[in-house]
């Protein structure tokens, strides 16, 4: 009888039990059919992203808050920079007779300097040279930073060691590498061939990575972009040279970019009129949603250290108020160039304290 019992209650008993498990697998065939329609969308969501992947600051940027509380809101054309006239001329980097700065590029870039003027020229290797020099004059063809012909005269014209233009940019490419905060111009009175100068800029490491491309960022239509966000972007330098034939490689042409006076103070100092350096691109020059950067020399013909303590101090903190920046429409310069850049003539006012005040006028 149990067993009877047994059979007949083992189907009807069974049959409830047996509904559960019905429904369980239902129920898990639909979580896996969701799971495969969430895993098609995330694998396409992924392919998505690896296609057009969001842009990235490079490795070693400050972030956004820290770039603001060092610069912010301020655009390109709003900030001054201390820049040094002839920067390669100096008593550190090579062994030059007369000099324009006192110390290295390096040693500039430490000391607060932002912007450098730079000569660049065509150096063909020279046997003779090499032979009268006894071996410290063999360098190959390239280019090189010469004041002039790079073979007329050692000291004045050209220095040993020579100094290679590569060679001073990886400095201004490590400089930057090591302070992410910072940003550094070069301006270039260019003497070589556009394809020179893209041999001599392809050996210099780094560089691609910080190079300002002003038509990647639609200055023209949108104006210069915020130093802060330059700093995030990595793009910390800015290169401009006097010939017009190379801005495919990143190189902006001054004229098209820049308002700029003309460069001496003349033989005495005395010539402290704030005039263009180009007749048809007028100091206060003005252009739809698009400002200028303005460049100002204050040196003289021929660099001394007492003529540039004379000069460095309240005759051009004078100058900048009473000349350039009526001339240039009630604004001030963004790069403000001298020689001797640690020297003035004891009153207070110093190249570096100059800028210091422009910038905190705005």
């Amino acid at each position: 009888m149990i067993d009877m019992d047994m059979r007949q209650a083992g189907p009807f008993r069974g049959r409830p039990r047996r509904a559960p498990r019905s429904r369980r697998t239902l129920r898990t065939l639909v979580c896996l059919l969701l799971l495969a329609m969430l895993g098609t969308v995330t694998t396409a969501s992924a392919t998505a992203t690896a296609t057009h992947p969001p842009a990235a600051a490079p490795p070693g940027s400050p972030s956004a808050a820290a770039a603001d509380a060092r610069w912010g809101d301020r655009r390109l054309d709003e900030v001054s920079f201390l820049t040094t006239h002839n920067a390669f001329t100096n008593y550190q980097d090579s062994r030059w007779s007369s000099v324009n700065q006192s110390e290295s590029v390096r040693a500039q870039l430490e000391g607060g300097v932002r912007g450098l003027s730079l000569d660049t020229h065509w150096y063909e290797r020279s046997t003779w040279l090499c032979v009268i020099s006894f071996g410290s004059d063999c360098y190959p063809s390239d280019v090189y930073l010469c004041h002039g012909d790079c073979k007329a005269f050692a000291g004045a014209t050209y220095a040993l060691p020579r100094q290679s233009f590569h060679g001073t940019m990886q400095t201004v490419v490590d400089f930057l590498a090591a302070h992410p905060q910072e940003v550094v111009t070069v301006f270039l009175e260019d003497y070589v061939s556009a394809e020179q100068l893209r041999q001599s800029l392809g050996r210099v490491r780094g560089l691609s990575d910080l190079l300002f491309r002003p038509d990647e960022w639609g200055v023209r239509q949108n104006g210069w972009p915020k130093v802060a966000d330059l700093v995030t972007s990595g793009r910390r330098l800015l290169v401009f040279s006097d010939r017009s034939d190379r801005e495919n490689l990143g190189i902006m042409y001054d004229r098209s970019w820049t308002v700029s006076n003309f460069w001496s103070l003349g033989d005495l100092g005395d010539d402290l009129t704030c005039v263009s350096r180009w007749s048809d691109v007028p100091l206060d020059r003005q252009e739809p949603g698009f400002r200028r950067l303005f460049t100002m020399s204050h040196h003289r013909n021929v660099p001394t250290v007492m003529t540039a303590a004379l000069d460095n101090g309240a005759k051009l903190r004078n100058r900048i108020a009473e000349q350039c920046r009526p001339a240039a429409g009630g604004r001030d310069p963004n790069f403000v160039s001298v020689d001797f850049h640690r020297l003035s003539d004891g009153g207070g006012h110093t190249p570096a304290s100059i800028v210091a005040e422009l910038d905190a006028r705005r």
